[in-house]
């Protein structure tokens, strides 16, 4: 049992809202401060992407003690529907049978977060902006503007919990040898949306992630309870095909029709939507230490913004709270031990989340309607279905699975190489399930070198 605290958690979402449930069943009395008026009052903004919950998420959610009540809100996805001009959708499998991940509205979620949090006996101080921290003495200092008069709060700890631009983080860049990048991509996102039927069914499978690959941009979409599907275009800023160059309800019309004809019904409404709605962009952002003493550490995308093509940055945020959580159950009242050996047991995963995010990017515009890579990937399948201890593939070691993101960047690095040799075979898209092929791949793993991570 650890002395009960009195805990600051700047940010209101879901890595916060989580943290503040953990911290309230640890016994600790915890306040929430966030800029923001209370997302259960307001409507959604139009600059979300689907959230995927997968097994990551689950066992934190688990160890909450809040998963069924989460999963009442989620859809359960087991495969890929490739849209492809000119050819019938077609699908592929994740994974094992009974593997899937769960689409789920990020609004929908952080409403029922904060609510669960709030249940638990946390205090939510909504629309009260923190402009300054003292790190030393773990003090906020919150107003109506920076130029103006501020309250003081005196706490034991805080957790910086405020996103990829944290104020919290801010604060701890300007402390001596408080290493920090930021990379935003050339490629932004816009939320898009499809209605349901007139009777609230899906007008698209309901069961599948759907992407349009469309080489260096992308639109993909996911399902909600309601029957409509949340979508998201990803495309350049600027170029021939780009944000950009997408001035006029003619445009829209002309570009729609060209490169997602078999969604032409909806049109209309993604139109409506790519004017109504906000071009975002993504970044990465590393930084380390993460901890300042005793006092105060970041947690989410306060520590480690990745840009969204892997589907783990809520993942990757709730398993940070898991790991913190497992290190205050093993030191106690030792605050500088917990934060030490949480943000050393994170820092490399983190790091490798955000490498594998953005590779991901490049396979899902551009591969994934790539013959070549269809037939790596069905090797793959079929080489791990009939050696399952012998060969995880690498979306299977992230998304279902709880062994570190490094462990799985290092392992999948190793695999691909495997596979660009047996891709070198003549005749291999004759002969891709053949005992050739599968004496080839166990003879080169036997030469597997060992991953420590």
């Amino acid at each position: 049992m650890q002395t009960p605290k009195k805990i600051a958690i700047v940010g209101s979402g879901l890595v916060g809202s989580l943290l503040a449930i953990f911290l309230r069943k640890a016994g600790h009395e915890v306040e929430v401060f966030d800029r923001r008026k209370d997302i259960r009052n307001v409507e959604f903004s139009g600059r979300s992407i689907n959230l995927a919950m997968s097994n990551r998420g689950w066992k934190s959610l688990r160890a909450a003690g809040i998963e069924d009540e989460i999963k009442k809100l989620a859809l359960p996805l087991d495969k890929r529907a490739m849209h492809v001009n000119d050819k019938p959708v077609y699908f592929q499998k994740y994974g094992k049978e009974e593997e899937a991940i769960y689409s789920i509205s990020r609004g929908v979620l952080n409403r029922k977060m904060i609510t669960l949090a709030e249940d638990a006996g946390t205090t939510f101080r909504f629309e009260e902006k923190v402009w300054d921290i003292d790190l030393a003495e773990a003090k906020l200092y919150t107003g109506e503007s920076e130029k103006g008069e501020w309250k003081e709060y005196q706490f034991d700890l805080i957790f910086g919990a405020d996103g990829a631009f944290s104020r919290v983080r801010h604060k701890m860049q300007r402390q001596s040898r408080f290493n920090y990048s930021q990379h935003f991509i050339n490629v932004g996102y816009k939320e898009l949306s499809i209605a349901p039927n007139p009777d609230g069914s899906h007008k698209l499978d309901n069961a599948s992630f759907h992407i349009w690959p469309r080489g260096e941009f992308m639109l993909i979409a996911m399902p909600n309870l309601d029957g409509s599907f949340t979508c998201t275009l990803f495309m350049p800023f600027e170029g021939e095909n780009s944000f950009e160059s997408i001035k006029t309800e003619t445009d829209a019309d002309l570009f729609f029709q060209k490169h997602f004809p078999d969604i032409n019904q909806e049109i209309e409404n993604l139109k409506k939507d790519f004017f109504k709605n906000p071009t975002s962009s993504m970044v990465t952002i590393k930084c380390y230490p993460w901890s300042y003493w005793e006092k105060v550490t970041l947690v989410g995308d306060s520590a480690h913004a990745i840009v969204p093509f892997y589907g783990q940055g809520m993942n990757a945020g709730f398993e940070d709270i898991l790991v913190l959580s497992q290190k205050m159950k093993k030191h106690g009242d030792d605050w500088e031990s917990i934060f030490e050996e949480y943000q050393k047991a994170r820092k490399p995963n983190t790091d490798a989340i955000a490498e594998l995010s953005y590779r991901n990017f490049i396979e899902m515009s551009s591969k994934t309607a790539d013959t070549d890579f269809l037939l790596r990937k069905k090797i793959e399948n079929w080489f791990s279905t009939k050696h399952p201890e012998t060969w995880v593939p690498l979306y299977s070691r992230v998304t279902f699975s709880d062994k570190p993101y490094a462990e799985a960047l290092a392992i999948g690095d190793y695999q691909r190489k495997i596979m660009d040799e047996v891709m070198e075979i003549p005749g291999i898209e004759r002969k891709w399930d053949s005992l050739e092929v599968e004496n080839k791949i166990l003879k080169l793993l036997d030469n597997k070198p060992a991953f420590s991570v």
